[in-house]
């Protein structure tokens, strides 16, 4: 089987997931974690998609720990970490737990239990090529009316060092608002919980978060570890999917947010549709869409494109919905009530004002210069 050099990722493969948590405990807080995990393994054990899981202790150090789980593929699992359920389930381990680390991967080969010489594989999943860069997005909500002074405060945001380690660099920073919504995307080339910390200790940033905690809709409070957690999980915007077209990059791409809120219980299904199409697209030597990235929460769907051209030059293949009935899906997944585009998408009209209302307001978008 040849692989293709076209770049692409993404939790749609259909694979099993396999995730490994890394925990480092307070001393004397075992017991306490014990309970914990026990009331947390009785929640999970009932989460669709989920097939196994098993916490384990180090034989080194003692307060470190490990839990791994297995779930029947990525999308059940990233539904469940992101559901409000997860967040009250783990609020326990937060008083036992000095550091976590979490790992998720797609499992492509394993041994067989009724062969244990023998390596098996599906066919059908074959090993993703990337690019060596992790992709995240945080999304928040602001105060009806204090859009403006956010955005102002968020455009004085002074780009951190890119360095973080000898392995780990910033890559770039992009944040665009629509209406009170926030999101704030970055692109980390090595690790990426590492680059995260790395932003949050600078001075400059903690500045403009101080300055706009009095406008969020969700309090916080950064000086405390627990507040800021909770913040920080409510408000991932995990990548589902990225692809790159398998050619030379065009000069003068232009980089565009476009917003999709989706129908109450949809969001991950707008978010396999949206992977799809940018998959086609890729495909398509004539497609101004070169680079896409396709962000997922709940229902909150954001999808980051680097694309030739105007962004109304195609307003189809902009919007991801190019060929037949691919306005009609979309149209059954978006709350286009939510997003003040109701009506058909059938018609011209109607995709083009989509078009304008899903696309976000640019505050920053800074690539680091040692990148």
């Amino acid at each position: 089987m040849t692989t293709s050099g076209r770049i692409s990722q993404s939790v749609f493969d259909g694979s099993r997931l396999r995730v490994i948590l890394l925990l480092d405990l307070y001393e004397g807080a075992q017991q306490q974690f014990l309970d914990a995990y026990e009331h947390m393994r009785n929640q999970v054990a009932s989460v669709p998609g989920h097939i196994s899981d098993q916490l384990c202790q180090s034989i080194e150090n003692p307060s470190q720990w490990l839990i791994t789980s297995e779930w029947e593929s990525a999308p059940p699992f990233l539904a469940w970490v992101n559901s409000e359920e997860h967040v009250e389930t783990v609020r326990p381990m937060h008083s036992c737990v000095r550091d976590t680390r979490s790992m998720r991967y797609s499992i492509l080969r394993e041994t067989s239990p009724t062969h244990p010489h023998t390596a098996t594989t599906a066919p059908e999943v074959p090993a993703r090529v990337g690019d060596g860069v992790a992709r995240h997005a945080l999304t928040f909500t602001v105060k009806p009316g204090s859009e403006s002074k956010v955005a102002e405060h968020l455009s004085k945001y002074k780009s951190p060092e890119a360095r973080v380690d000898d392995n780990t660099r910033l890559r770039r920073t992009s944040l665009f608002m629509h209406g009170n919504r926030v999101v704030r995307a970055v692109e980390v080339e090595g690790d990426l919980l590492a680059a995260l910390r790395h932003v949050a200790r600078q001075p400059g940033v903690r500045a403009v978060e101080e300055a706009i905690n009095p406008y969020l809709e969700q309090d916080r409070d950064l000086t405390d570890p627990d507040s800021a957690r909770v913040f920080f999980t409510r408000a991932a915007l995990p990548a589902v999917h990225h692809v790159v077209a398998d050619r030379p990059e065009p000069a003068g791409l232009r980089r565009h947010a476009l917003y999709f809120p989706a129908k109450t219980g949809h969001g991950m299904e707008l978010a396999r549709f949206l992977a799809d199409q940018d998959e086609a697209a890729a495909e398509d030597p004539d497609s101004p869409v070169y680079r896409s990235t396709v962000f997922q929460r709940d229902d909150t769907v954001m999808r980051l494109i680097d694309l030739t051209g105007e962004l109304d030059t195609d307003p189809f293949a902009s919007l991801g919905i190019k060929g037949p009935r691919k306005a009609a899906e979309l149209e059954r997944l978006l709350d286009g009530a939510a997003i003040g585009v109701e009506g058909s998408l059938e018609t011209e009209r109607n995709v083009n004002r989509l078009l304008s209302h899903t696309d976000m307001m640019p505050v920053t978008d800074r690539t680091s210069a040692d990148s």
